[in-house]
C-alpha cells in the first residue's frame, strides 16, 4: 500500500520534468521619437532689456541746507529752467544781507577818497587802496548774491524725473544728488549677454528691438550695439551691452520691456532637434535614428549651434529621418524600441 501510495506521488513529478521550458518574450523598451524636419530659426538669441536713455543727470545743489520744499514728482516731465526743489533760504539771505553792506560802505570810501585825492589831501595809494578794497567788496556781493540763487535747484535742460533721492526735511551737502534727470533725446535698450554669444558681436551690429507693450505682431524698431562691456559681471557673469534705437517713436517709453535679436546671429541653418537627442561620444555628437523596423542604429551628426531651445544640425540628418529625442543613453546598437510619439506608444 505504501509502494502504491509512493508512486503516485512521483509520476505527476516525473512528468512535469517533461515539459519543454516556455520562451521568454523579448520586451521591447519604450523610447519617446521624433520626426526631425522642423528648420531652425534664423532670427538668432534674444535678449531682454529694458529702455534706458543714453544719458541720465543726477541733479544737486551747489550749497548745502535743508530742503523746505520739493516741487516735482517721479515721472514729471519738465522744463529748462523749471524751479525743481528749494533749500532754507535764511542763512544765505543773511550772507547776502552783510555782503552788499559791506559793499555799500566800500563803495560810499572809495567815493569820498576820489574827491579827497582831486583835491590833494590824500596821496594816490590810498585812493588806491580804497579802489581795491571796493573790487573785493563787490565780489563778495556777488558771490553771495550767487549762493542765495542756488538755494533753489533748477532744471538745466529739458527731460523727464526718473527718480527722488531726497525729501523735504532732509538736511544735504553741496552736490549731493536730489534727483535723478533724464533729458529729452536718445533712448536704448539695457541688456545682459552671455559669454558665449559674444563671438560674433561687434560694436555697430545691427539689431531688431521688439517692445512688449507693443504686441508679437507689432513691427520691431531698428537699433544697433552702441556699447558692450569689456568685463563681465562678478556675480551674474554677463557682459552689460547698451543697444541704441535709431528712430524711437512716441511709443517708446522709459522703463518699458523689450527684446534684442541682432541680425548678425542669423546665421544658423539647419534642422532644430531636441538637446535631449544628442548623444555624445567624446567630442563627436551622435542620435539614434529609428528604421522602418524600430530597430535603432547610432549615426555621427554635425551641430552648427547650441542653443537655448535645442541644437541645430547642419550635417548628419536628413529631413523626414525618425530620431529618439529622449533617453538615448539607455539605447543599444540594433536594439527594437517601442515607438512612443506625443504621449502615444505605436
Amino acid at each position: 500500500m505504501k509502494h502504491s501510495i509512493l508512486l503516485l506521488v512521483l509520476v505527476p513529478v516525473f512528468a512535469g520534468c517533461n515539459k519543454e521550458p516556455a520562451l521568454t518574450a523579448k520586451i521591447e523598451r519604450p523610447a519617446l521619437t521624433m520626426v526631425a524636419g522642423s528648420a531652425a530659426a534664423e532670427s538668432g538669441n534674444a535678449y531682454s532689456g529694458e529702455i534706458r536713455a543714453r544719458y541720465e543727470t543726477q541733479l544737486g545743489f551747489r550749497v548745502g541746507g535743508k530742503i523746505v520744499e520739493r516741487l516735482v514728482d517721479a515721472g514729471a516731465r519738465v522744463k529748462a529752467g523749471q524751479a525743481l526743489m528749494r533749500l532754507d533760504p535764511g542763512d544765505a539771505g543773511l550772507q547776502l544781507g552783510s555782503a552788499e553792506a559791506q559793499h555799500q560802505l566800500a563803495e560810499s570810501d572809495a567815493k569820498r577818497y576820489r574827491e579827497l585825492r582831486n583835491k590833494g589831501f590824500v596821496s594816490q595809494s590810498a585812493l588806491d587802496a580804497k579802489e581795491a578794497a571796493l573790487k573785493a567788496a563787490a565780489a563778495q556781493a556777488g558771490l553771495a548774491r550767487n549762493q542765495s540763487g542756488y538755494t533753489t535747484l533748477h532744471a538745466d535742460r529739458a527731460g523727464v524725473i526718473a527718480a527722488i533721492l531726497a525729501e523735504a526735511g532732509q538736511v544735504v551737502a553741496a552736490g549731493q544728488p536730489v534727483l535723478r534727470l533724464v533729458p529729452d533725446g536718445e533712448r536704448e535698450v539695457a541688456i545682459a549677454l552671455p559669454e558665449a554669444h559674444l563671438v560674433n558681436l561687434k560694436i555697430g551690429a545691427p539689431a531688431e528691438i521688439t517692445l512688449l507693450a507693443a504686441g508679437e505682431n507689432a513691427a520691431p524698431l531698428a537699433g544697433r550695439l552702441r556699447e558692450l562691456s569689456p568685463a563681465a559681471d562678478p556675480a551674474s557673469r554677463t557682459y552689460a551691452a547698451r543697444v541704441t534705437l535709431t528712430q524711437p517713436g512716441p511709443e517708446v517709453a522709459l522703463g518699458m520691456t523689450a527684446r534684442v535679436r541682432f541680425t548678425t546671429n542669423q546665421k544658423s541653418v539647419g534642422l532644430l532637434i531636441p538637446l535631449t537627442a544628442i548623444f555624445q561620444q567624446g567630442k563627436q555628437a551622435a542620435v539614434w535614428i529609428v528604421a522602418a523596423d524600430r530597430s535603432v542604429s547610432l549615426r555621427p551628426v554635425q551641430v552648427a549651434a547650441y542653443r537655448d531651445d535645442g541644437a541645430v544640425i547642419a550635417g548628419g540628418l536628413a529631413a523626414g529621418e525618425r530620431i529618439v529625442s529622449n533617453g538615448v543613453h539607455r539605447l543599444a546598437a540594433g536594439e527594437k524600441i517601442r515607438v512612443i510619439e506625443n504621449g502615444n506608444a505605436q
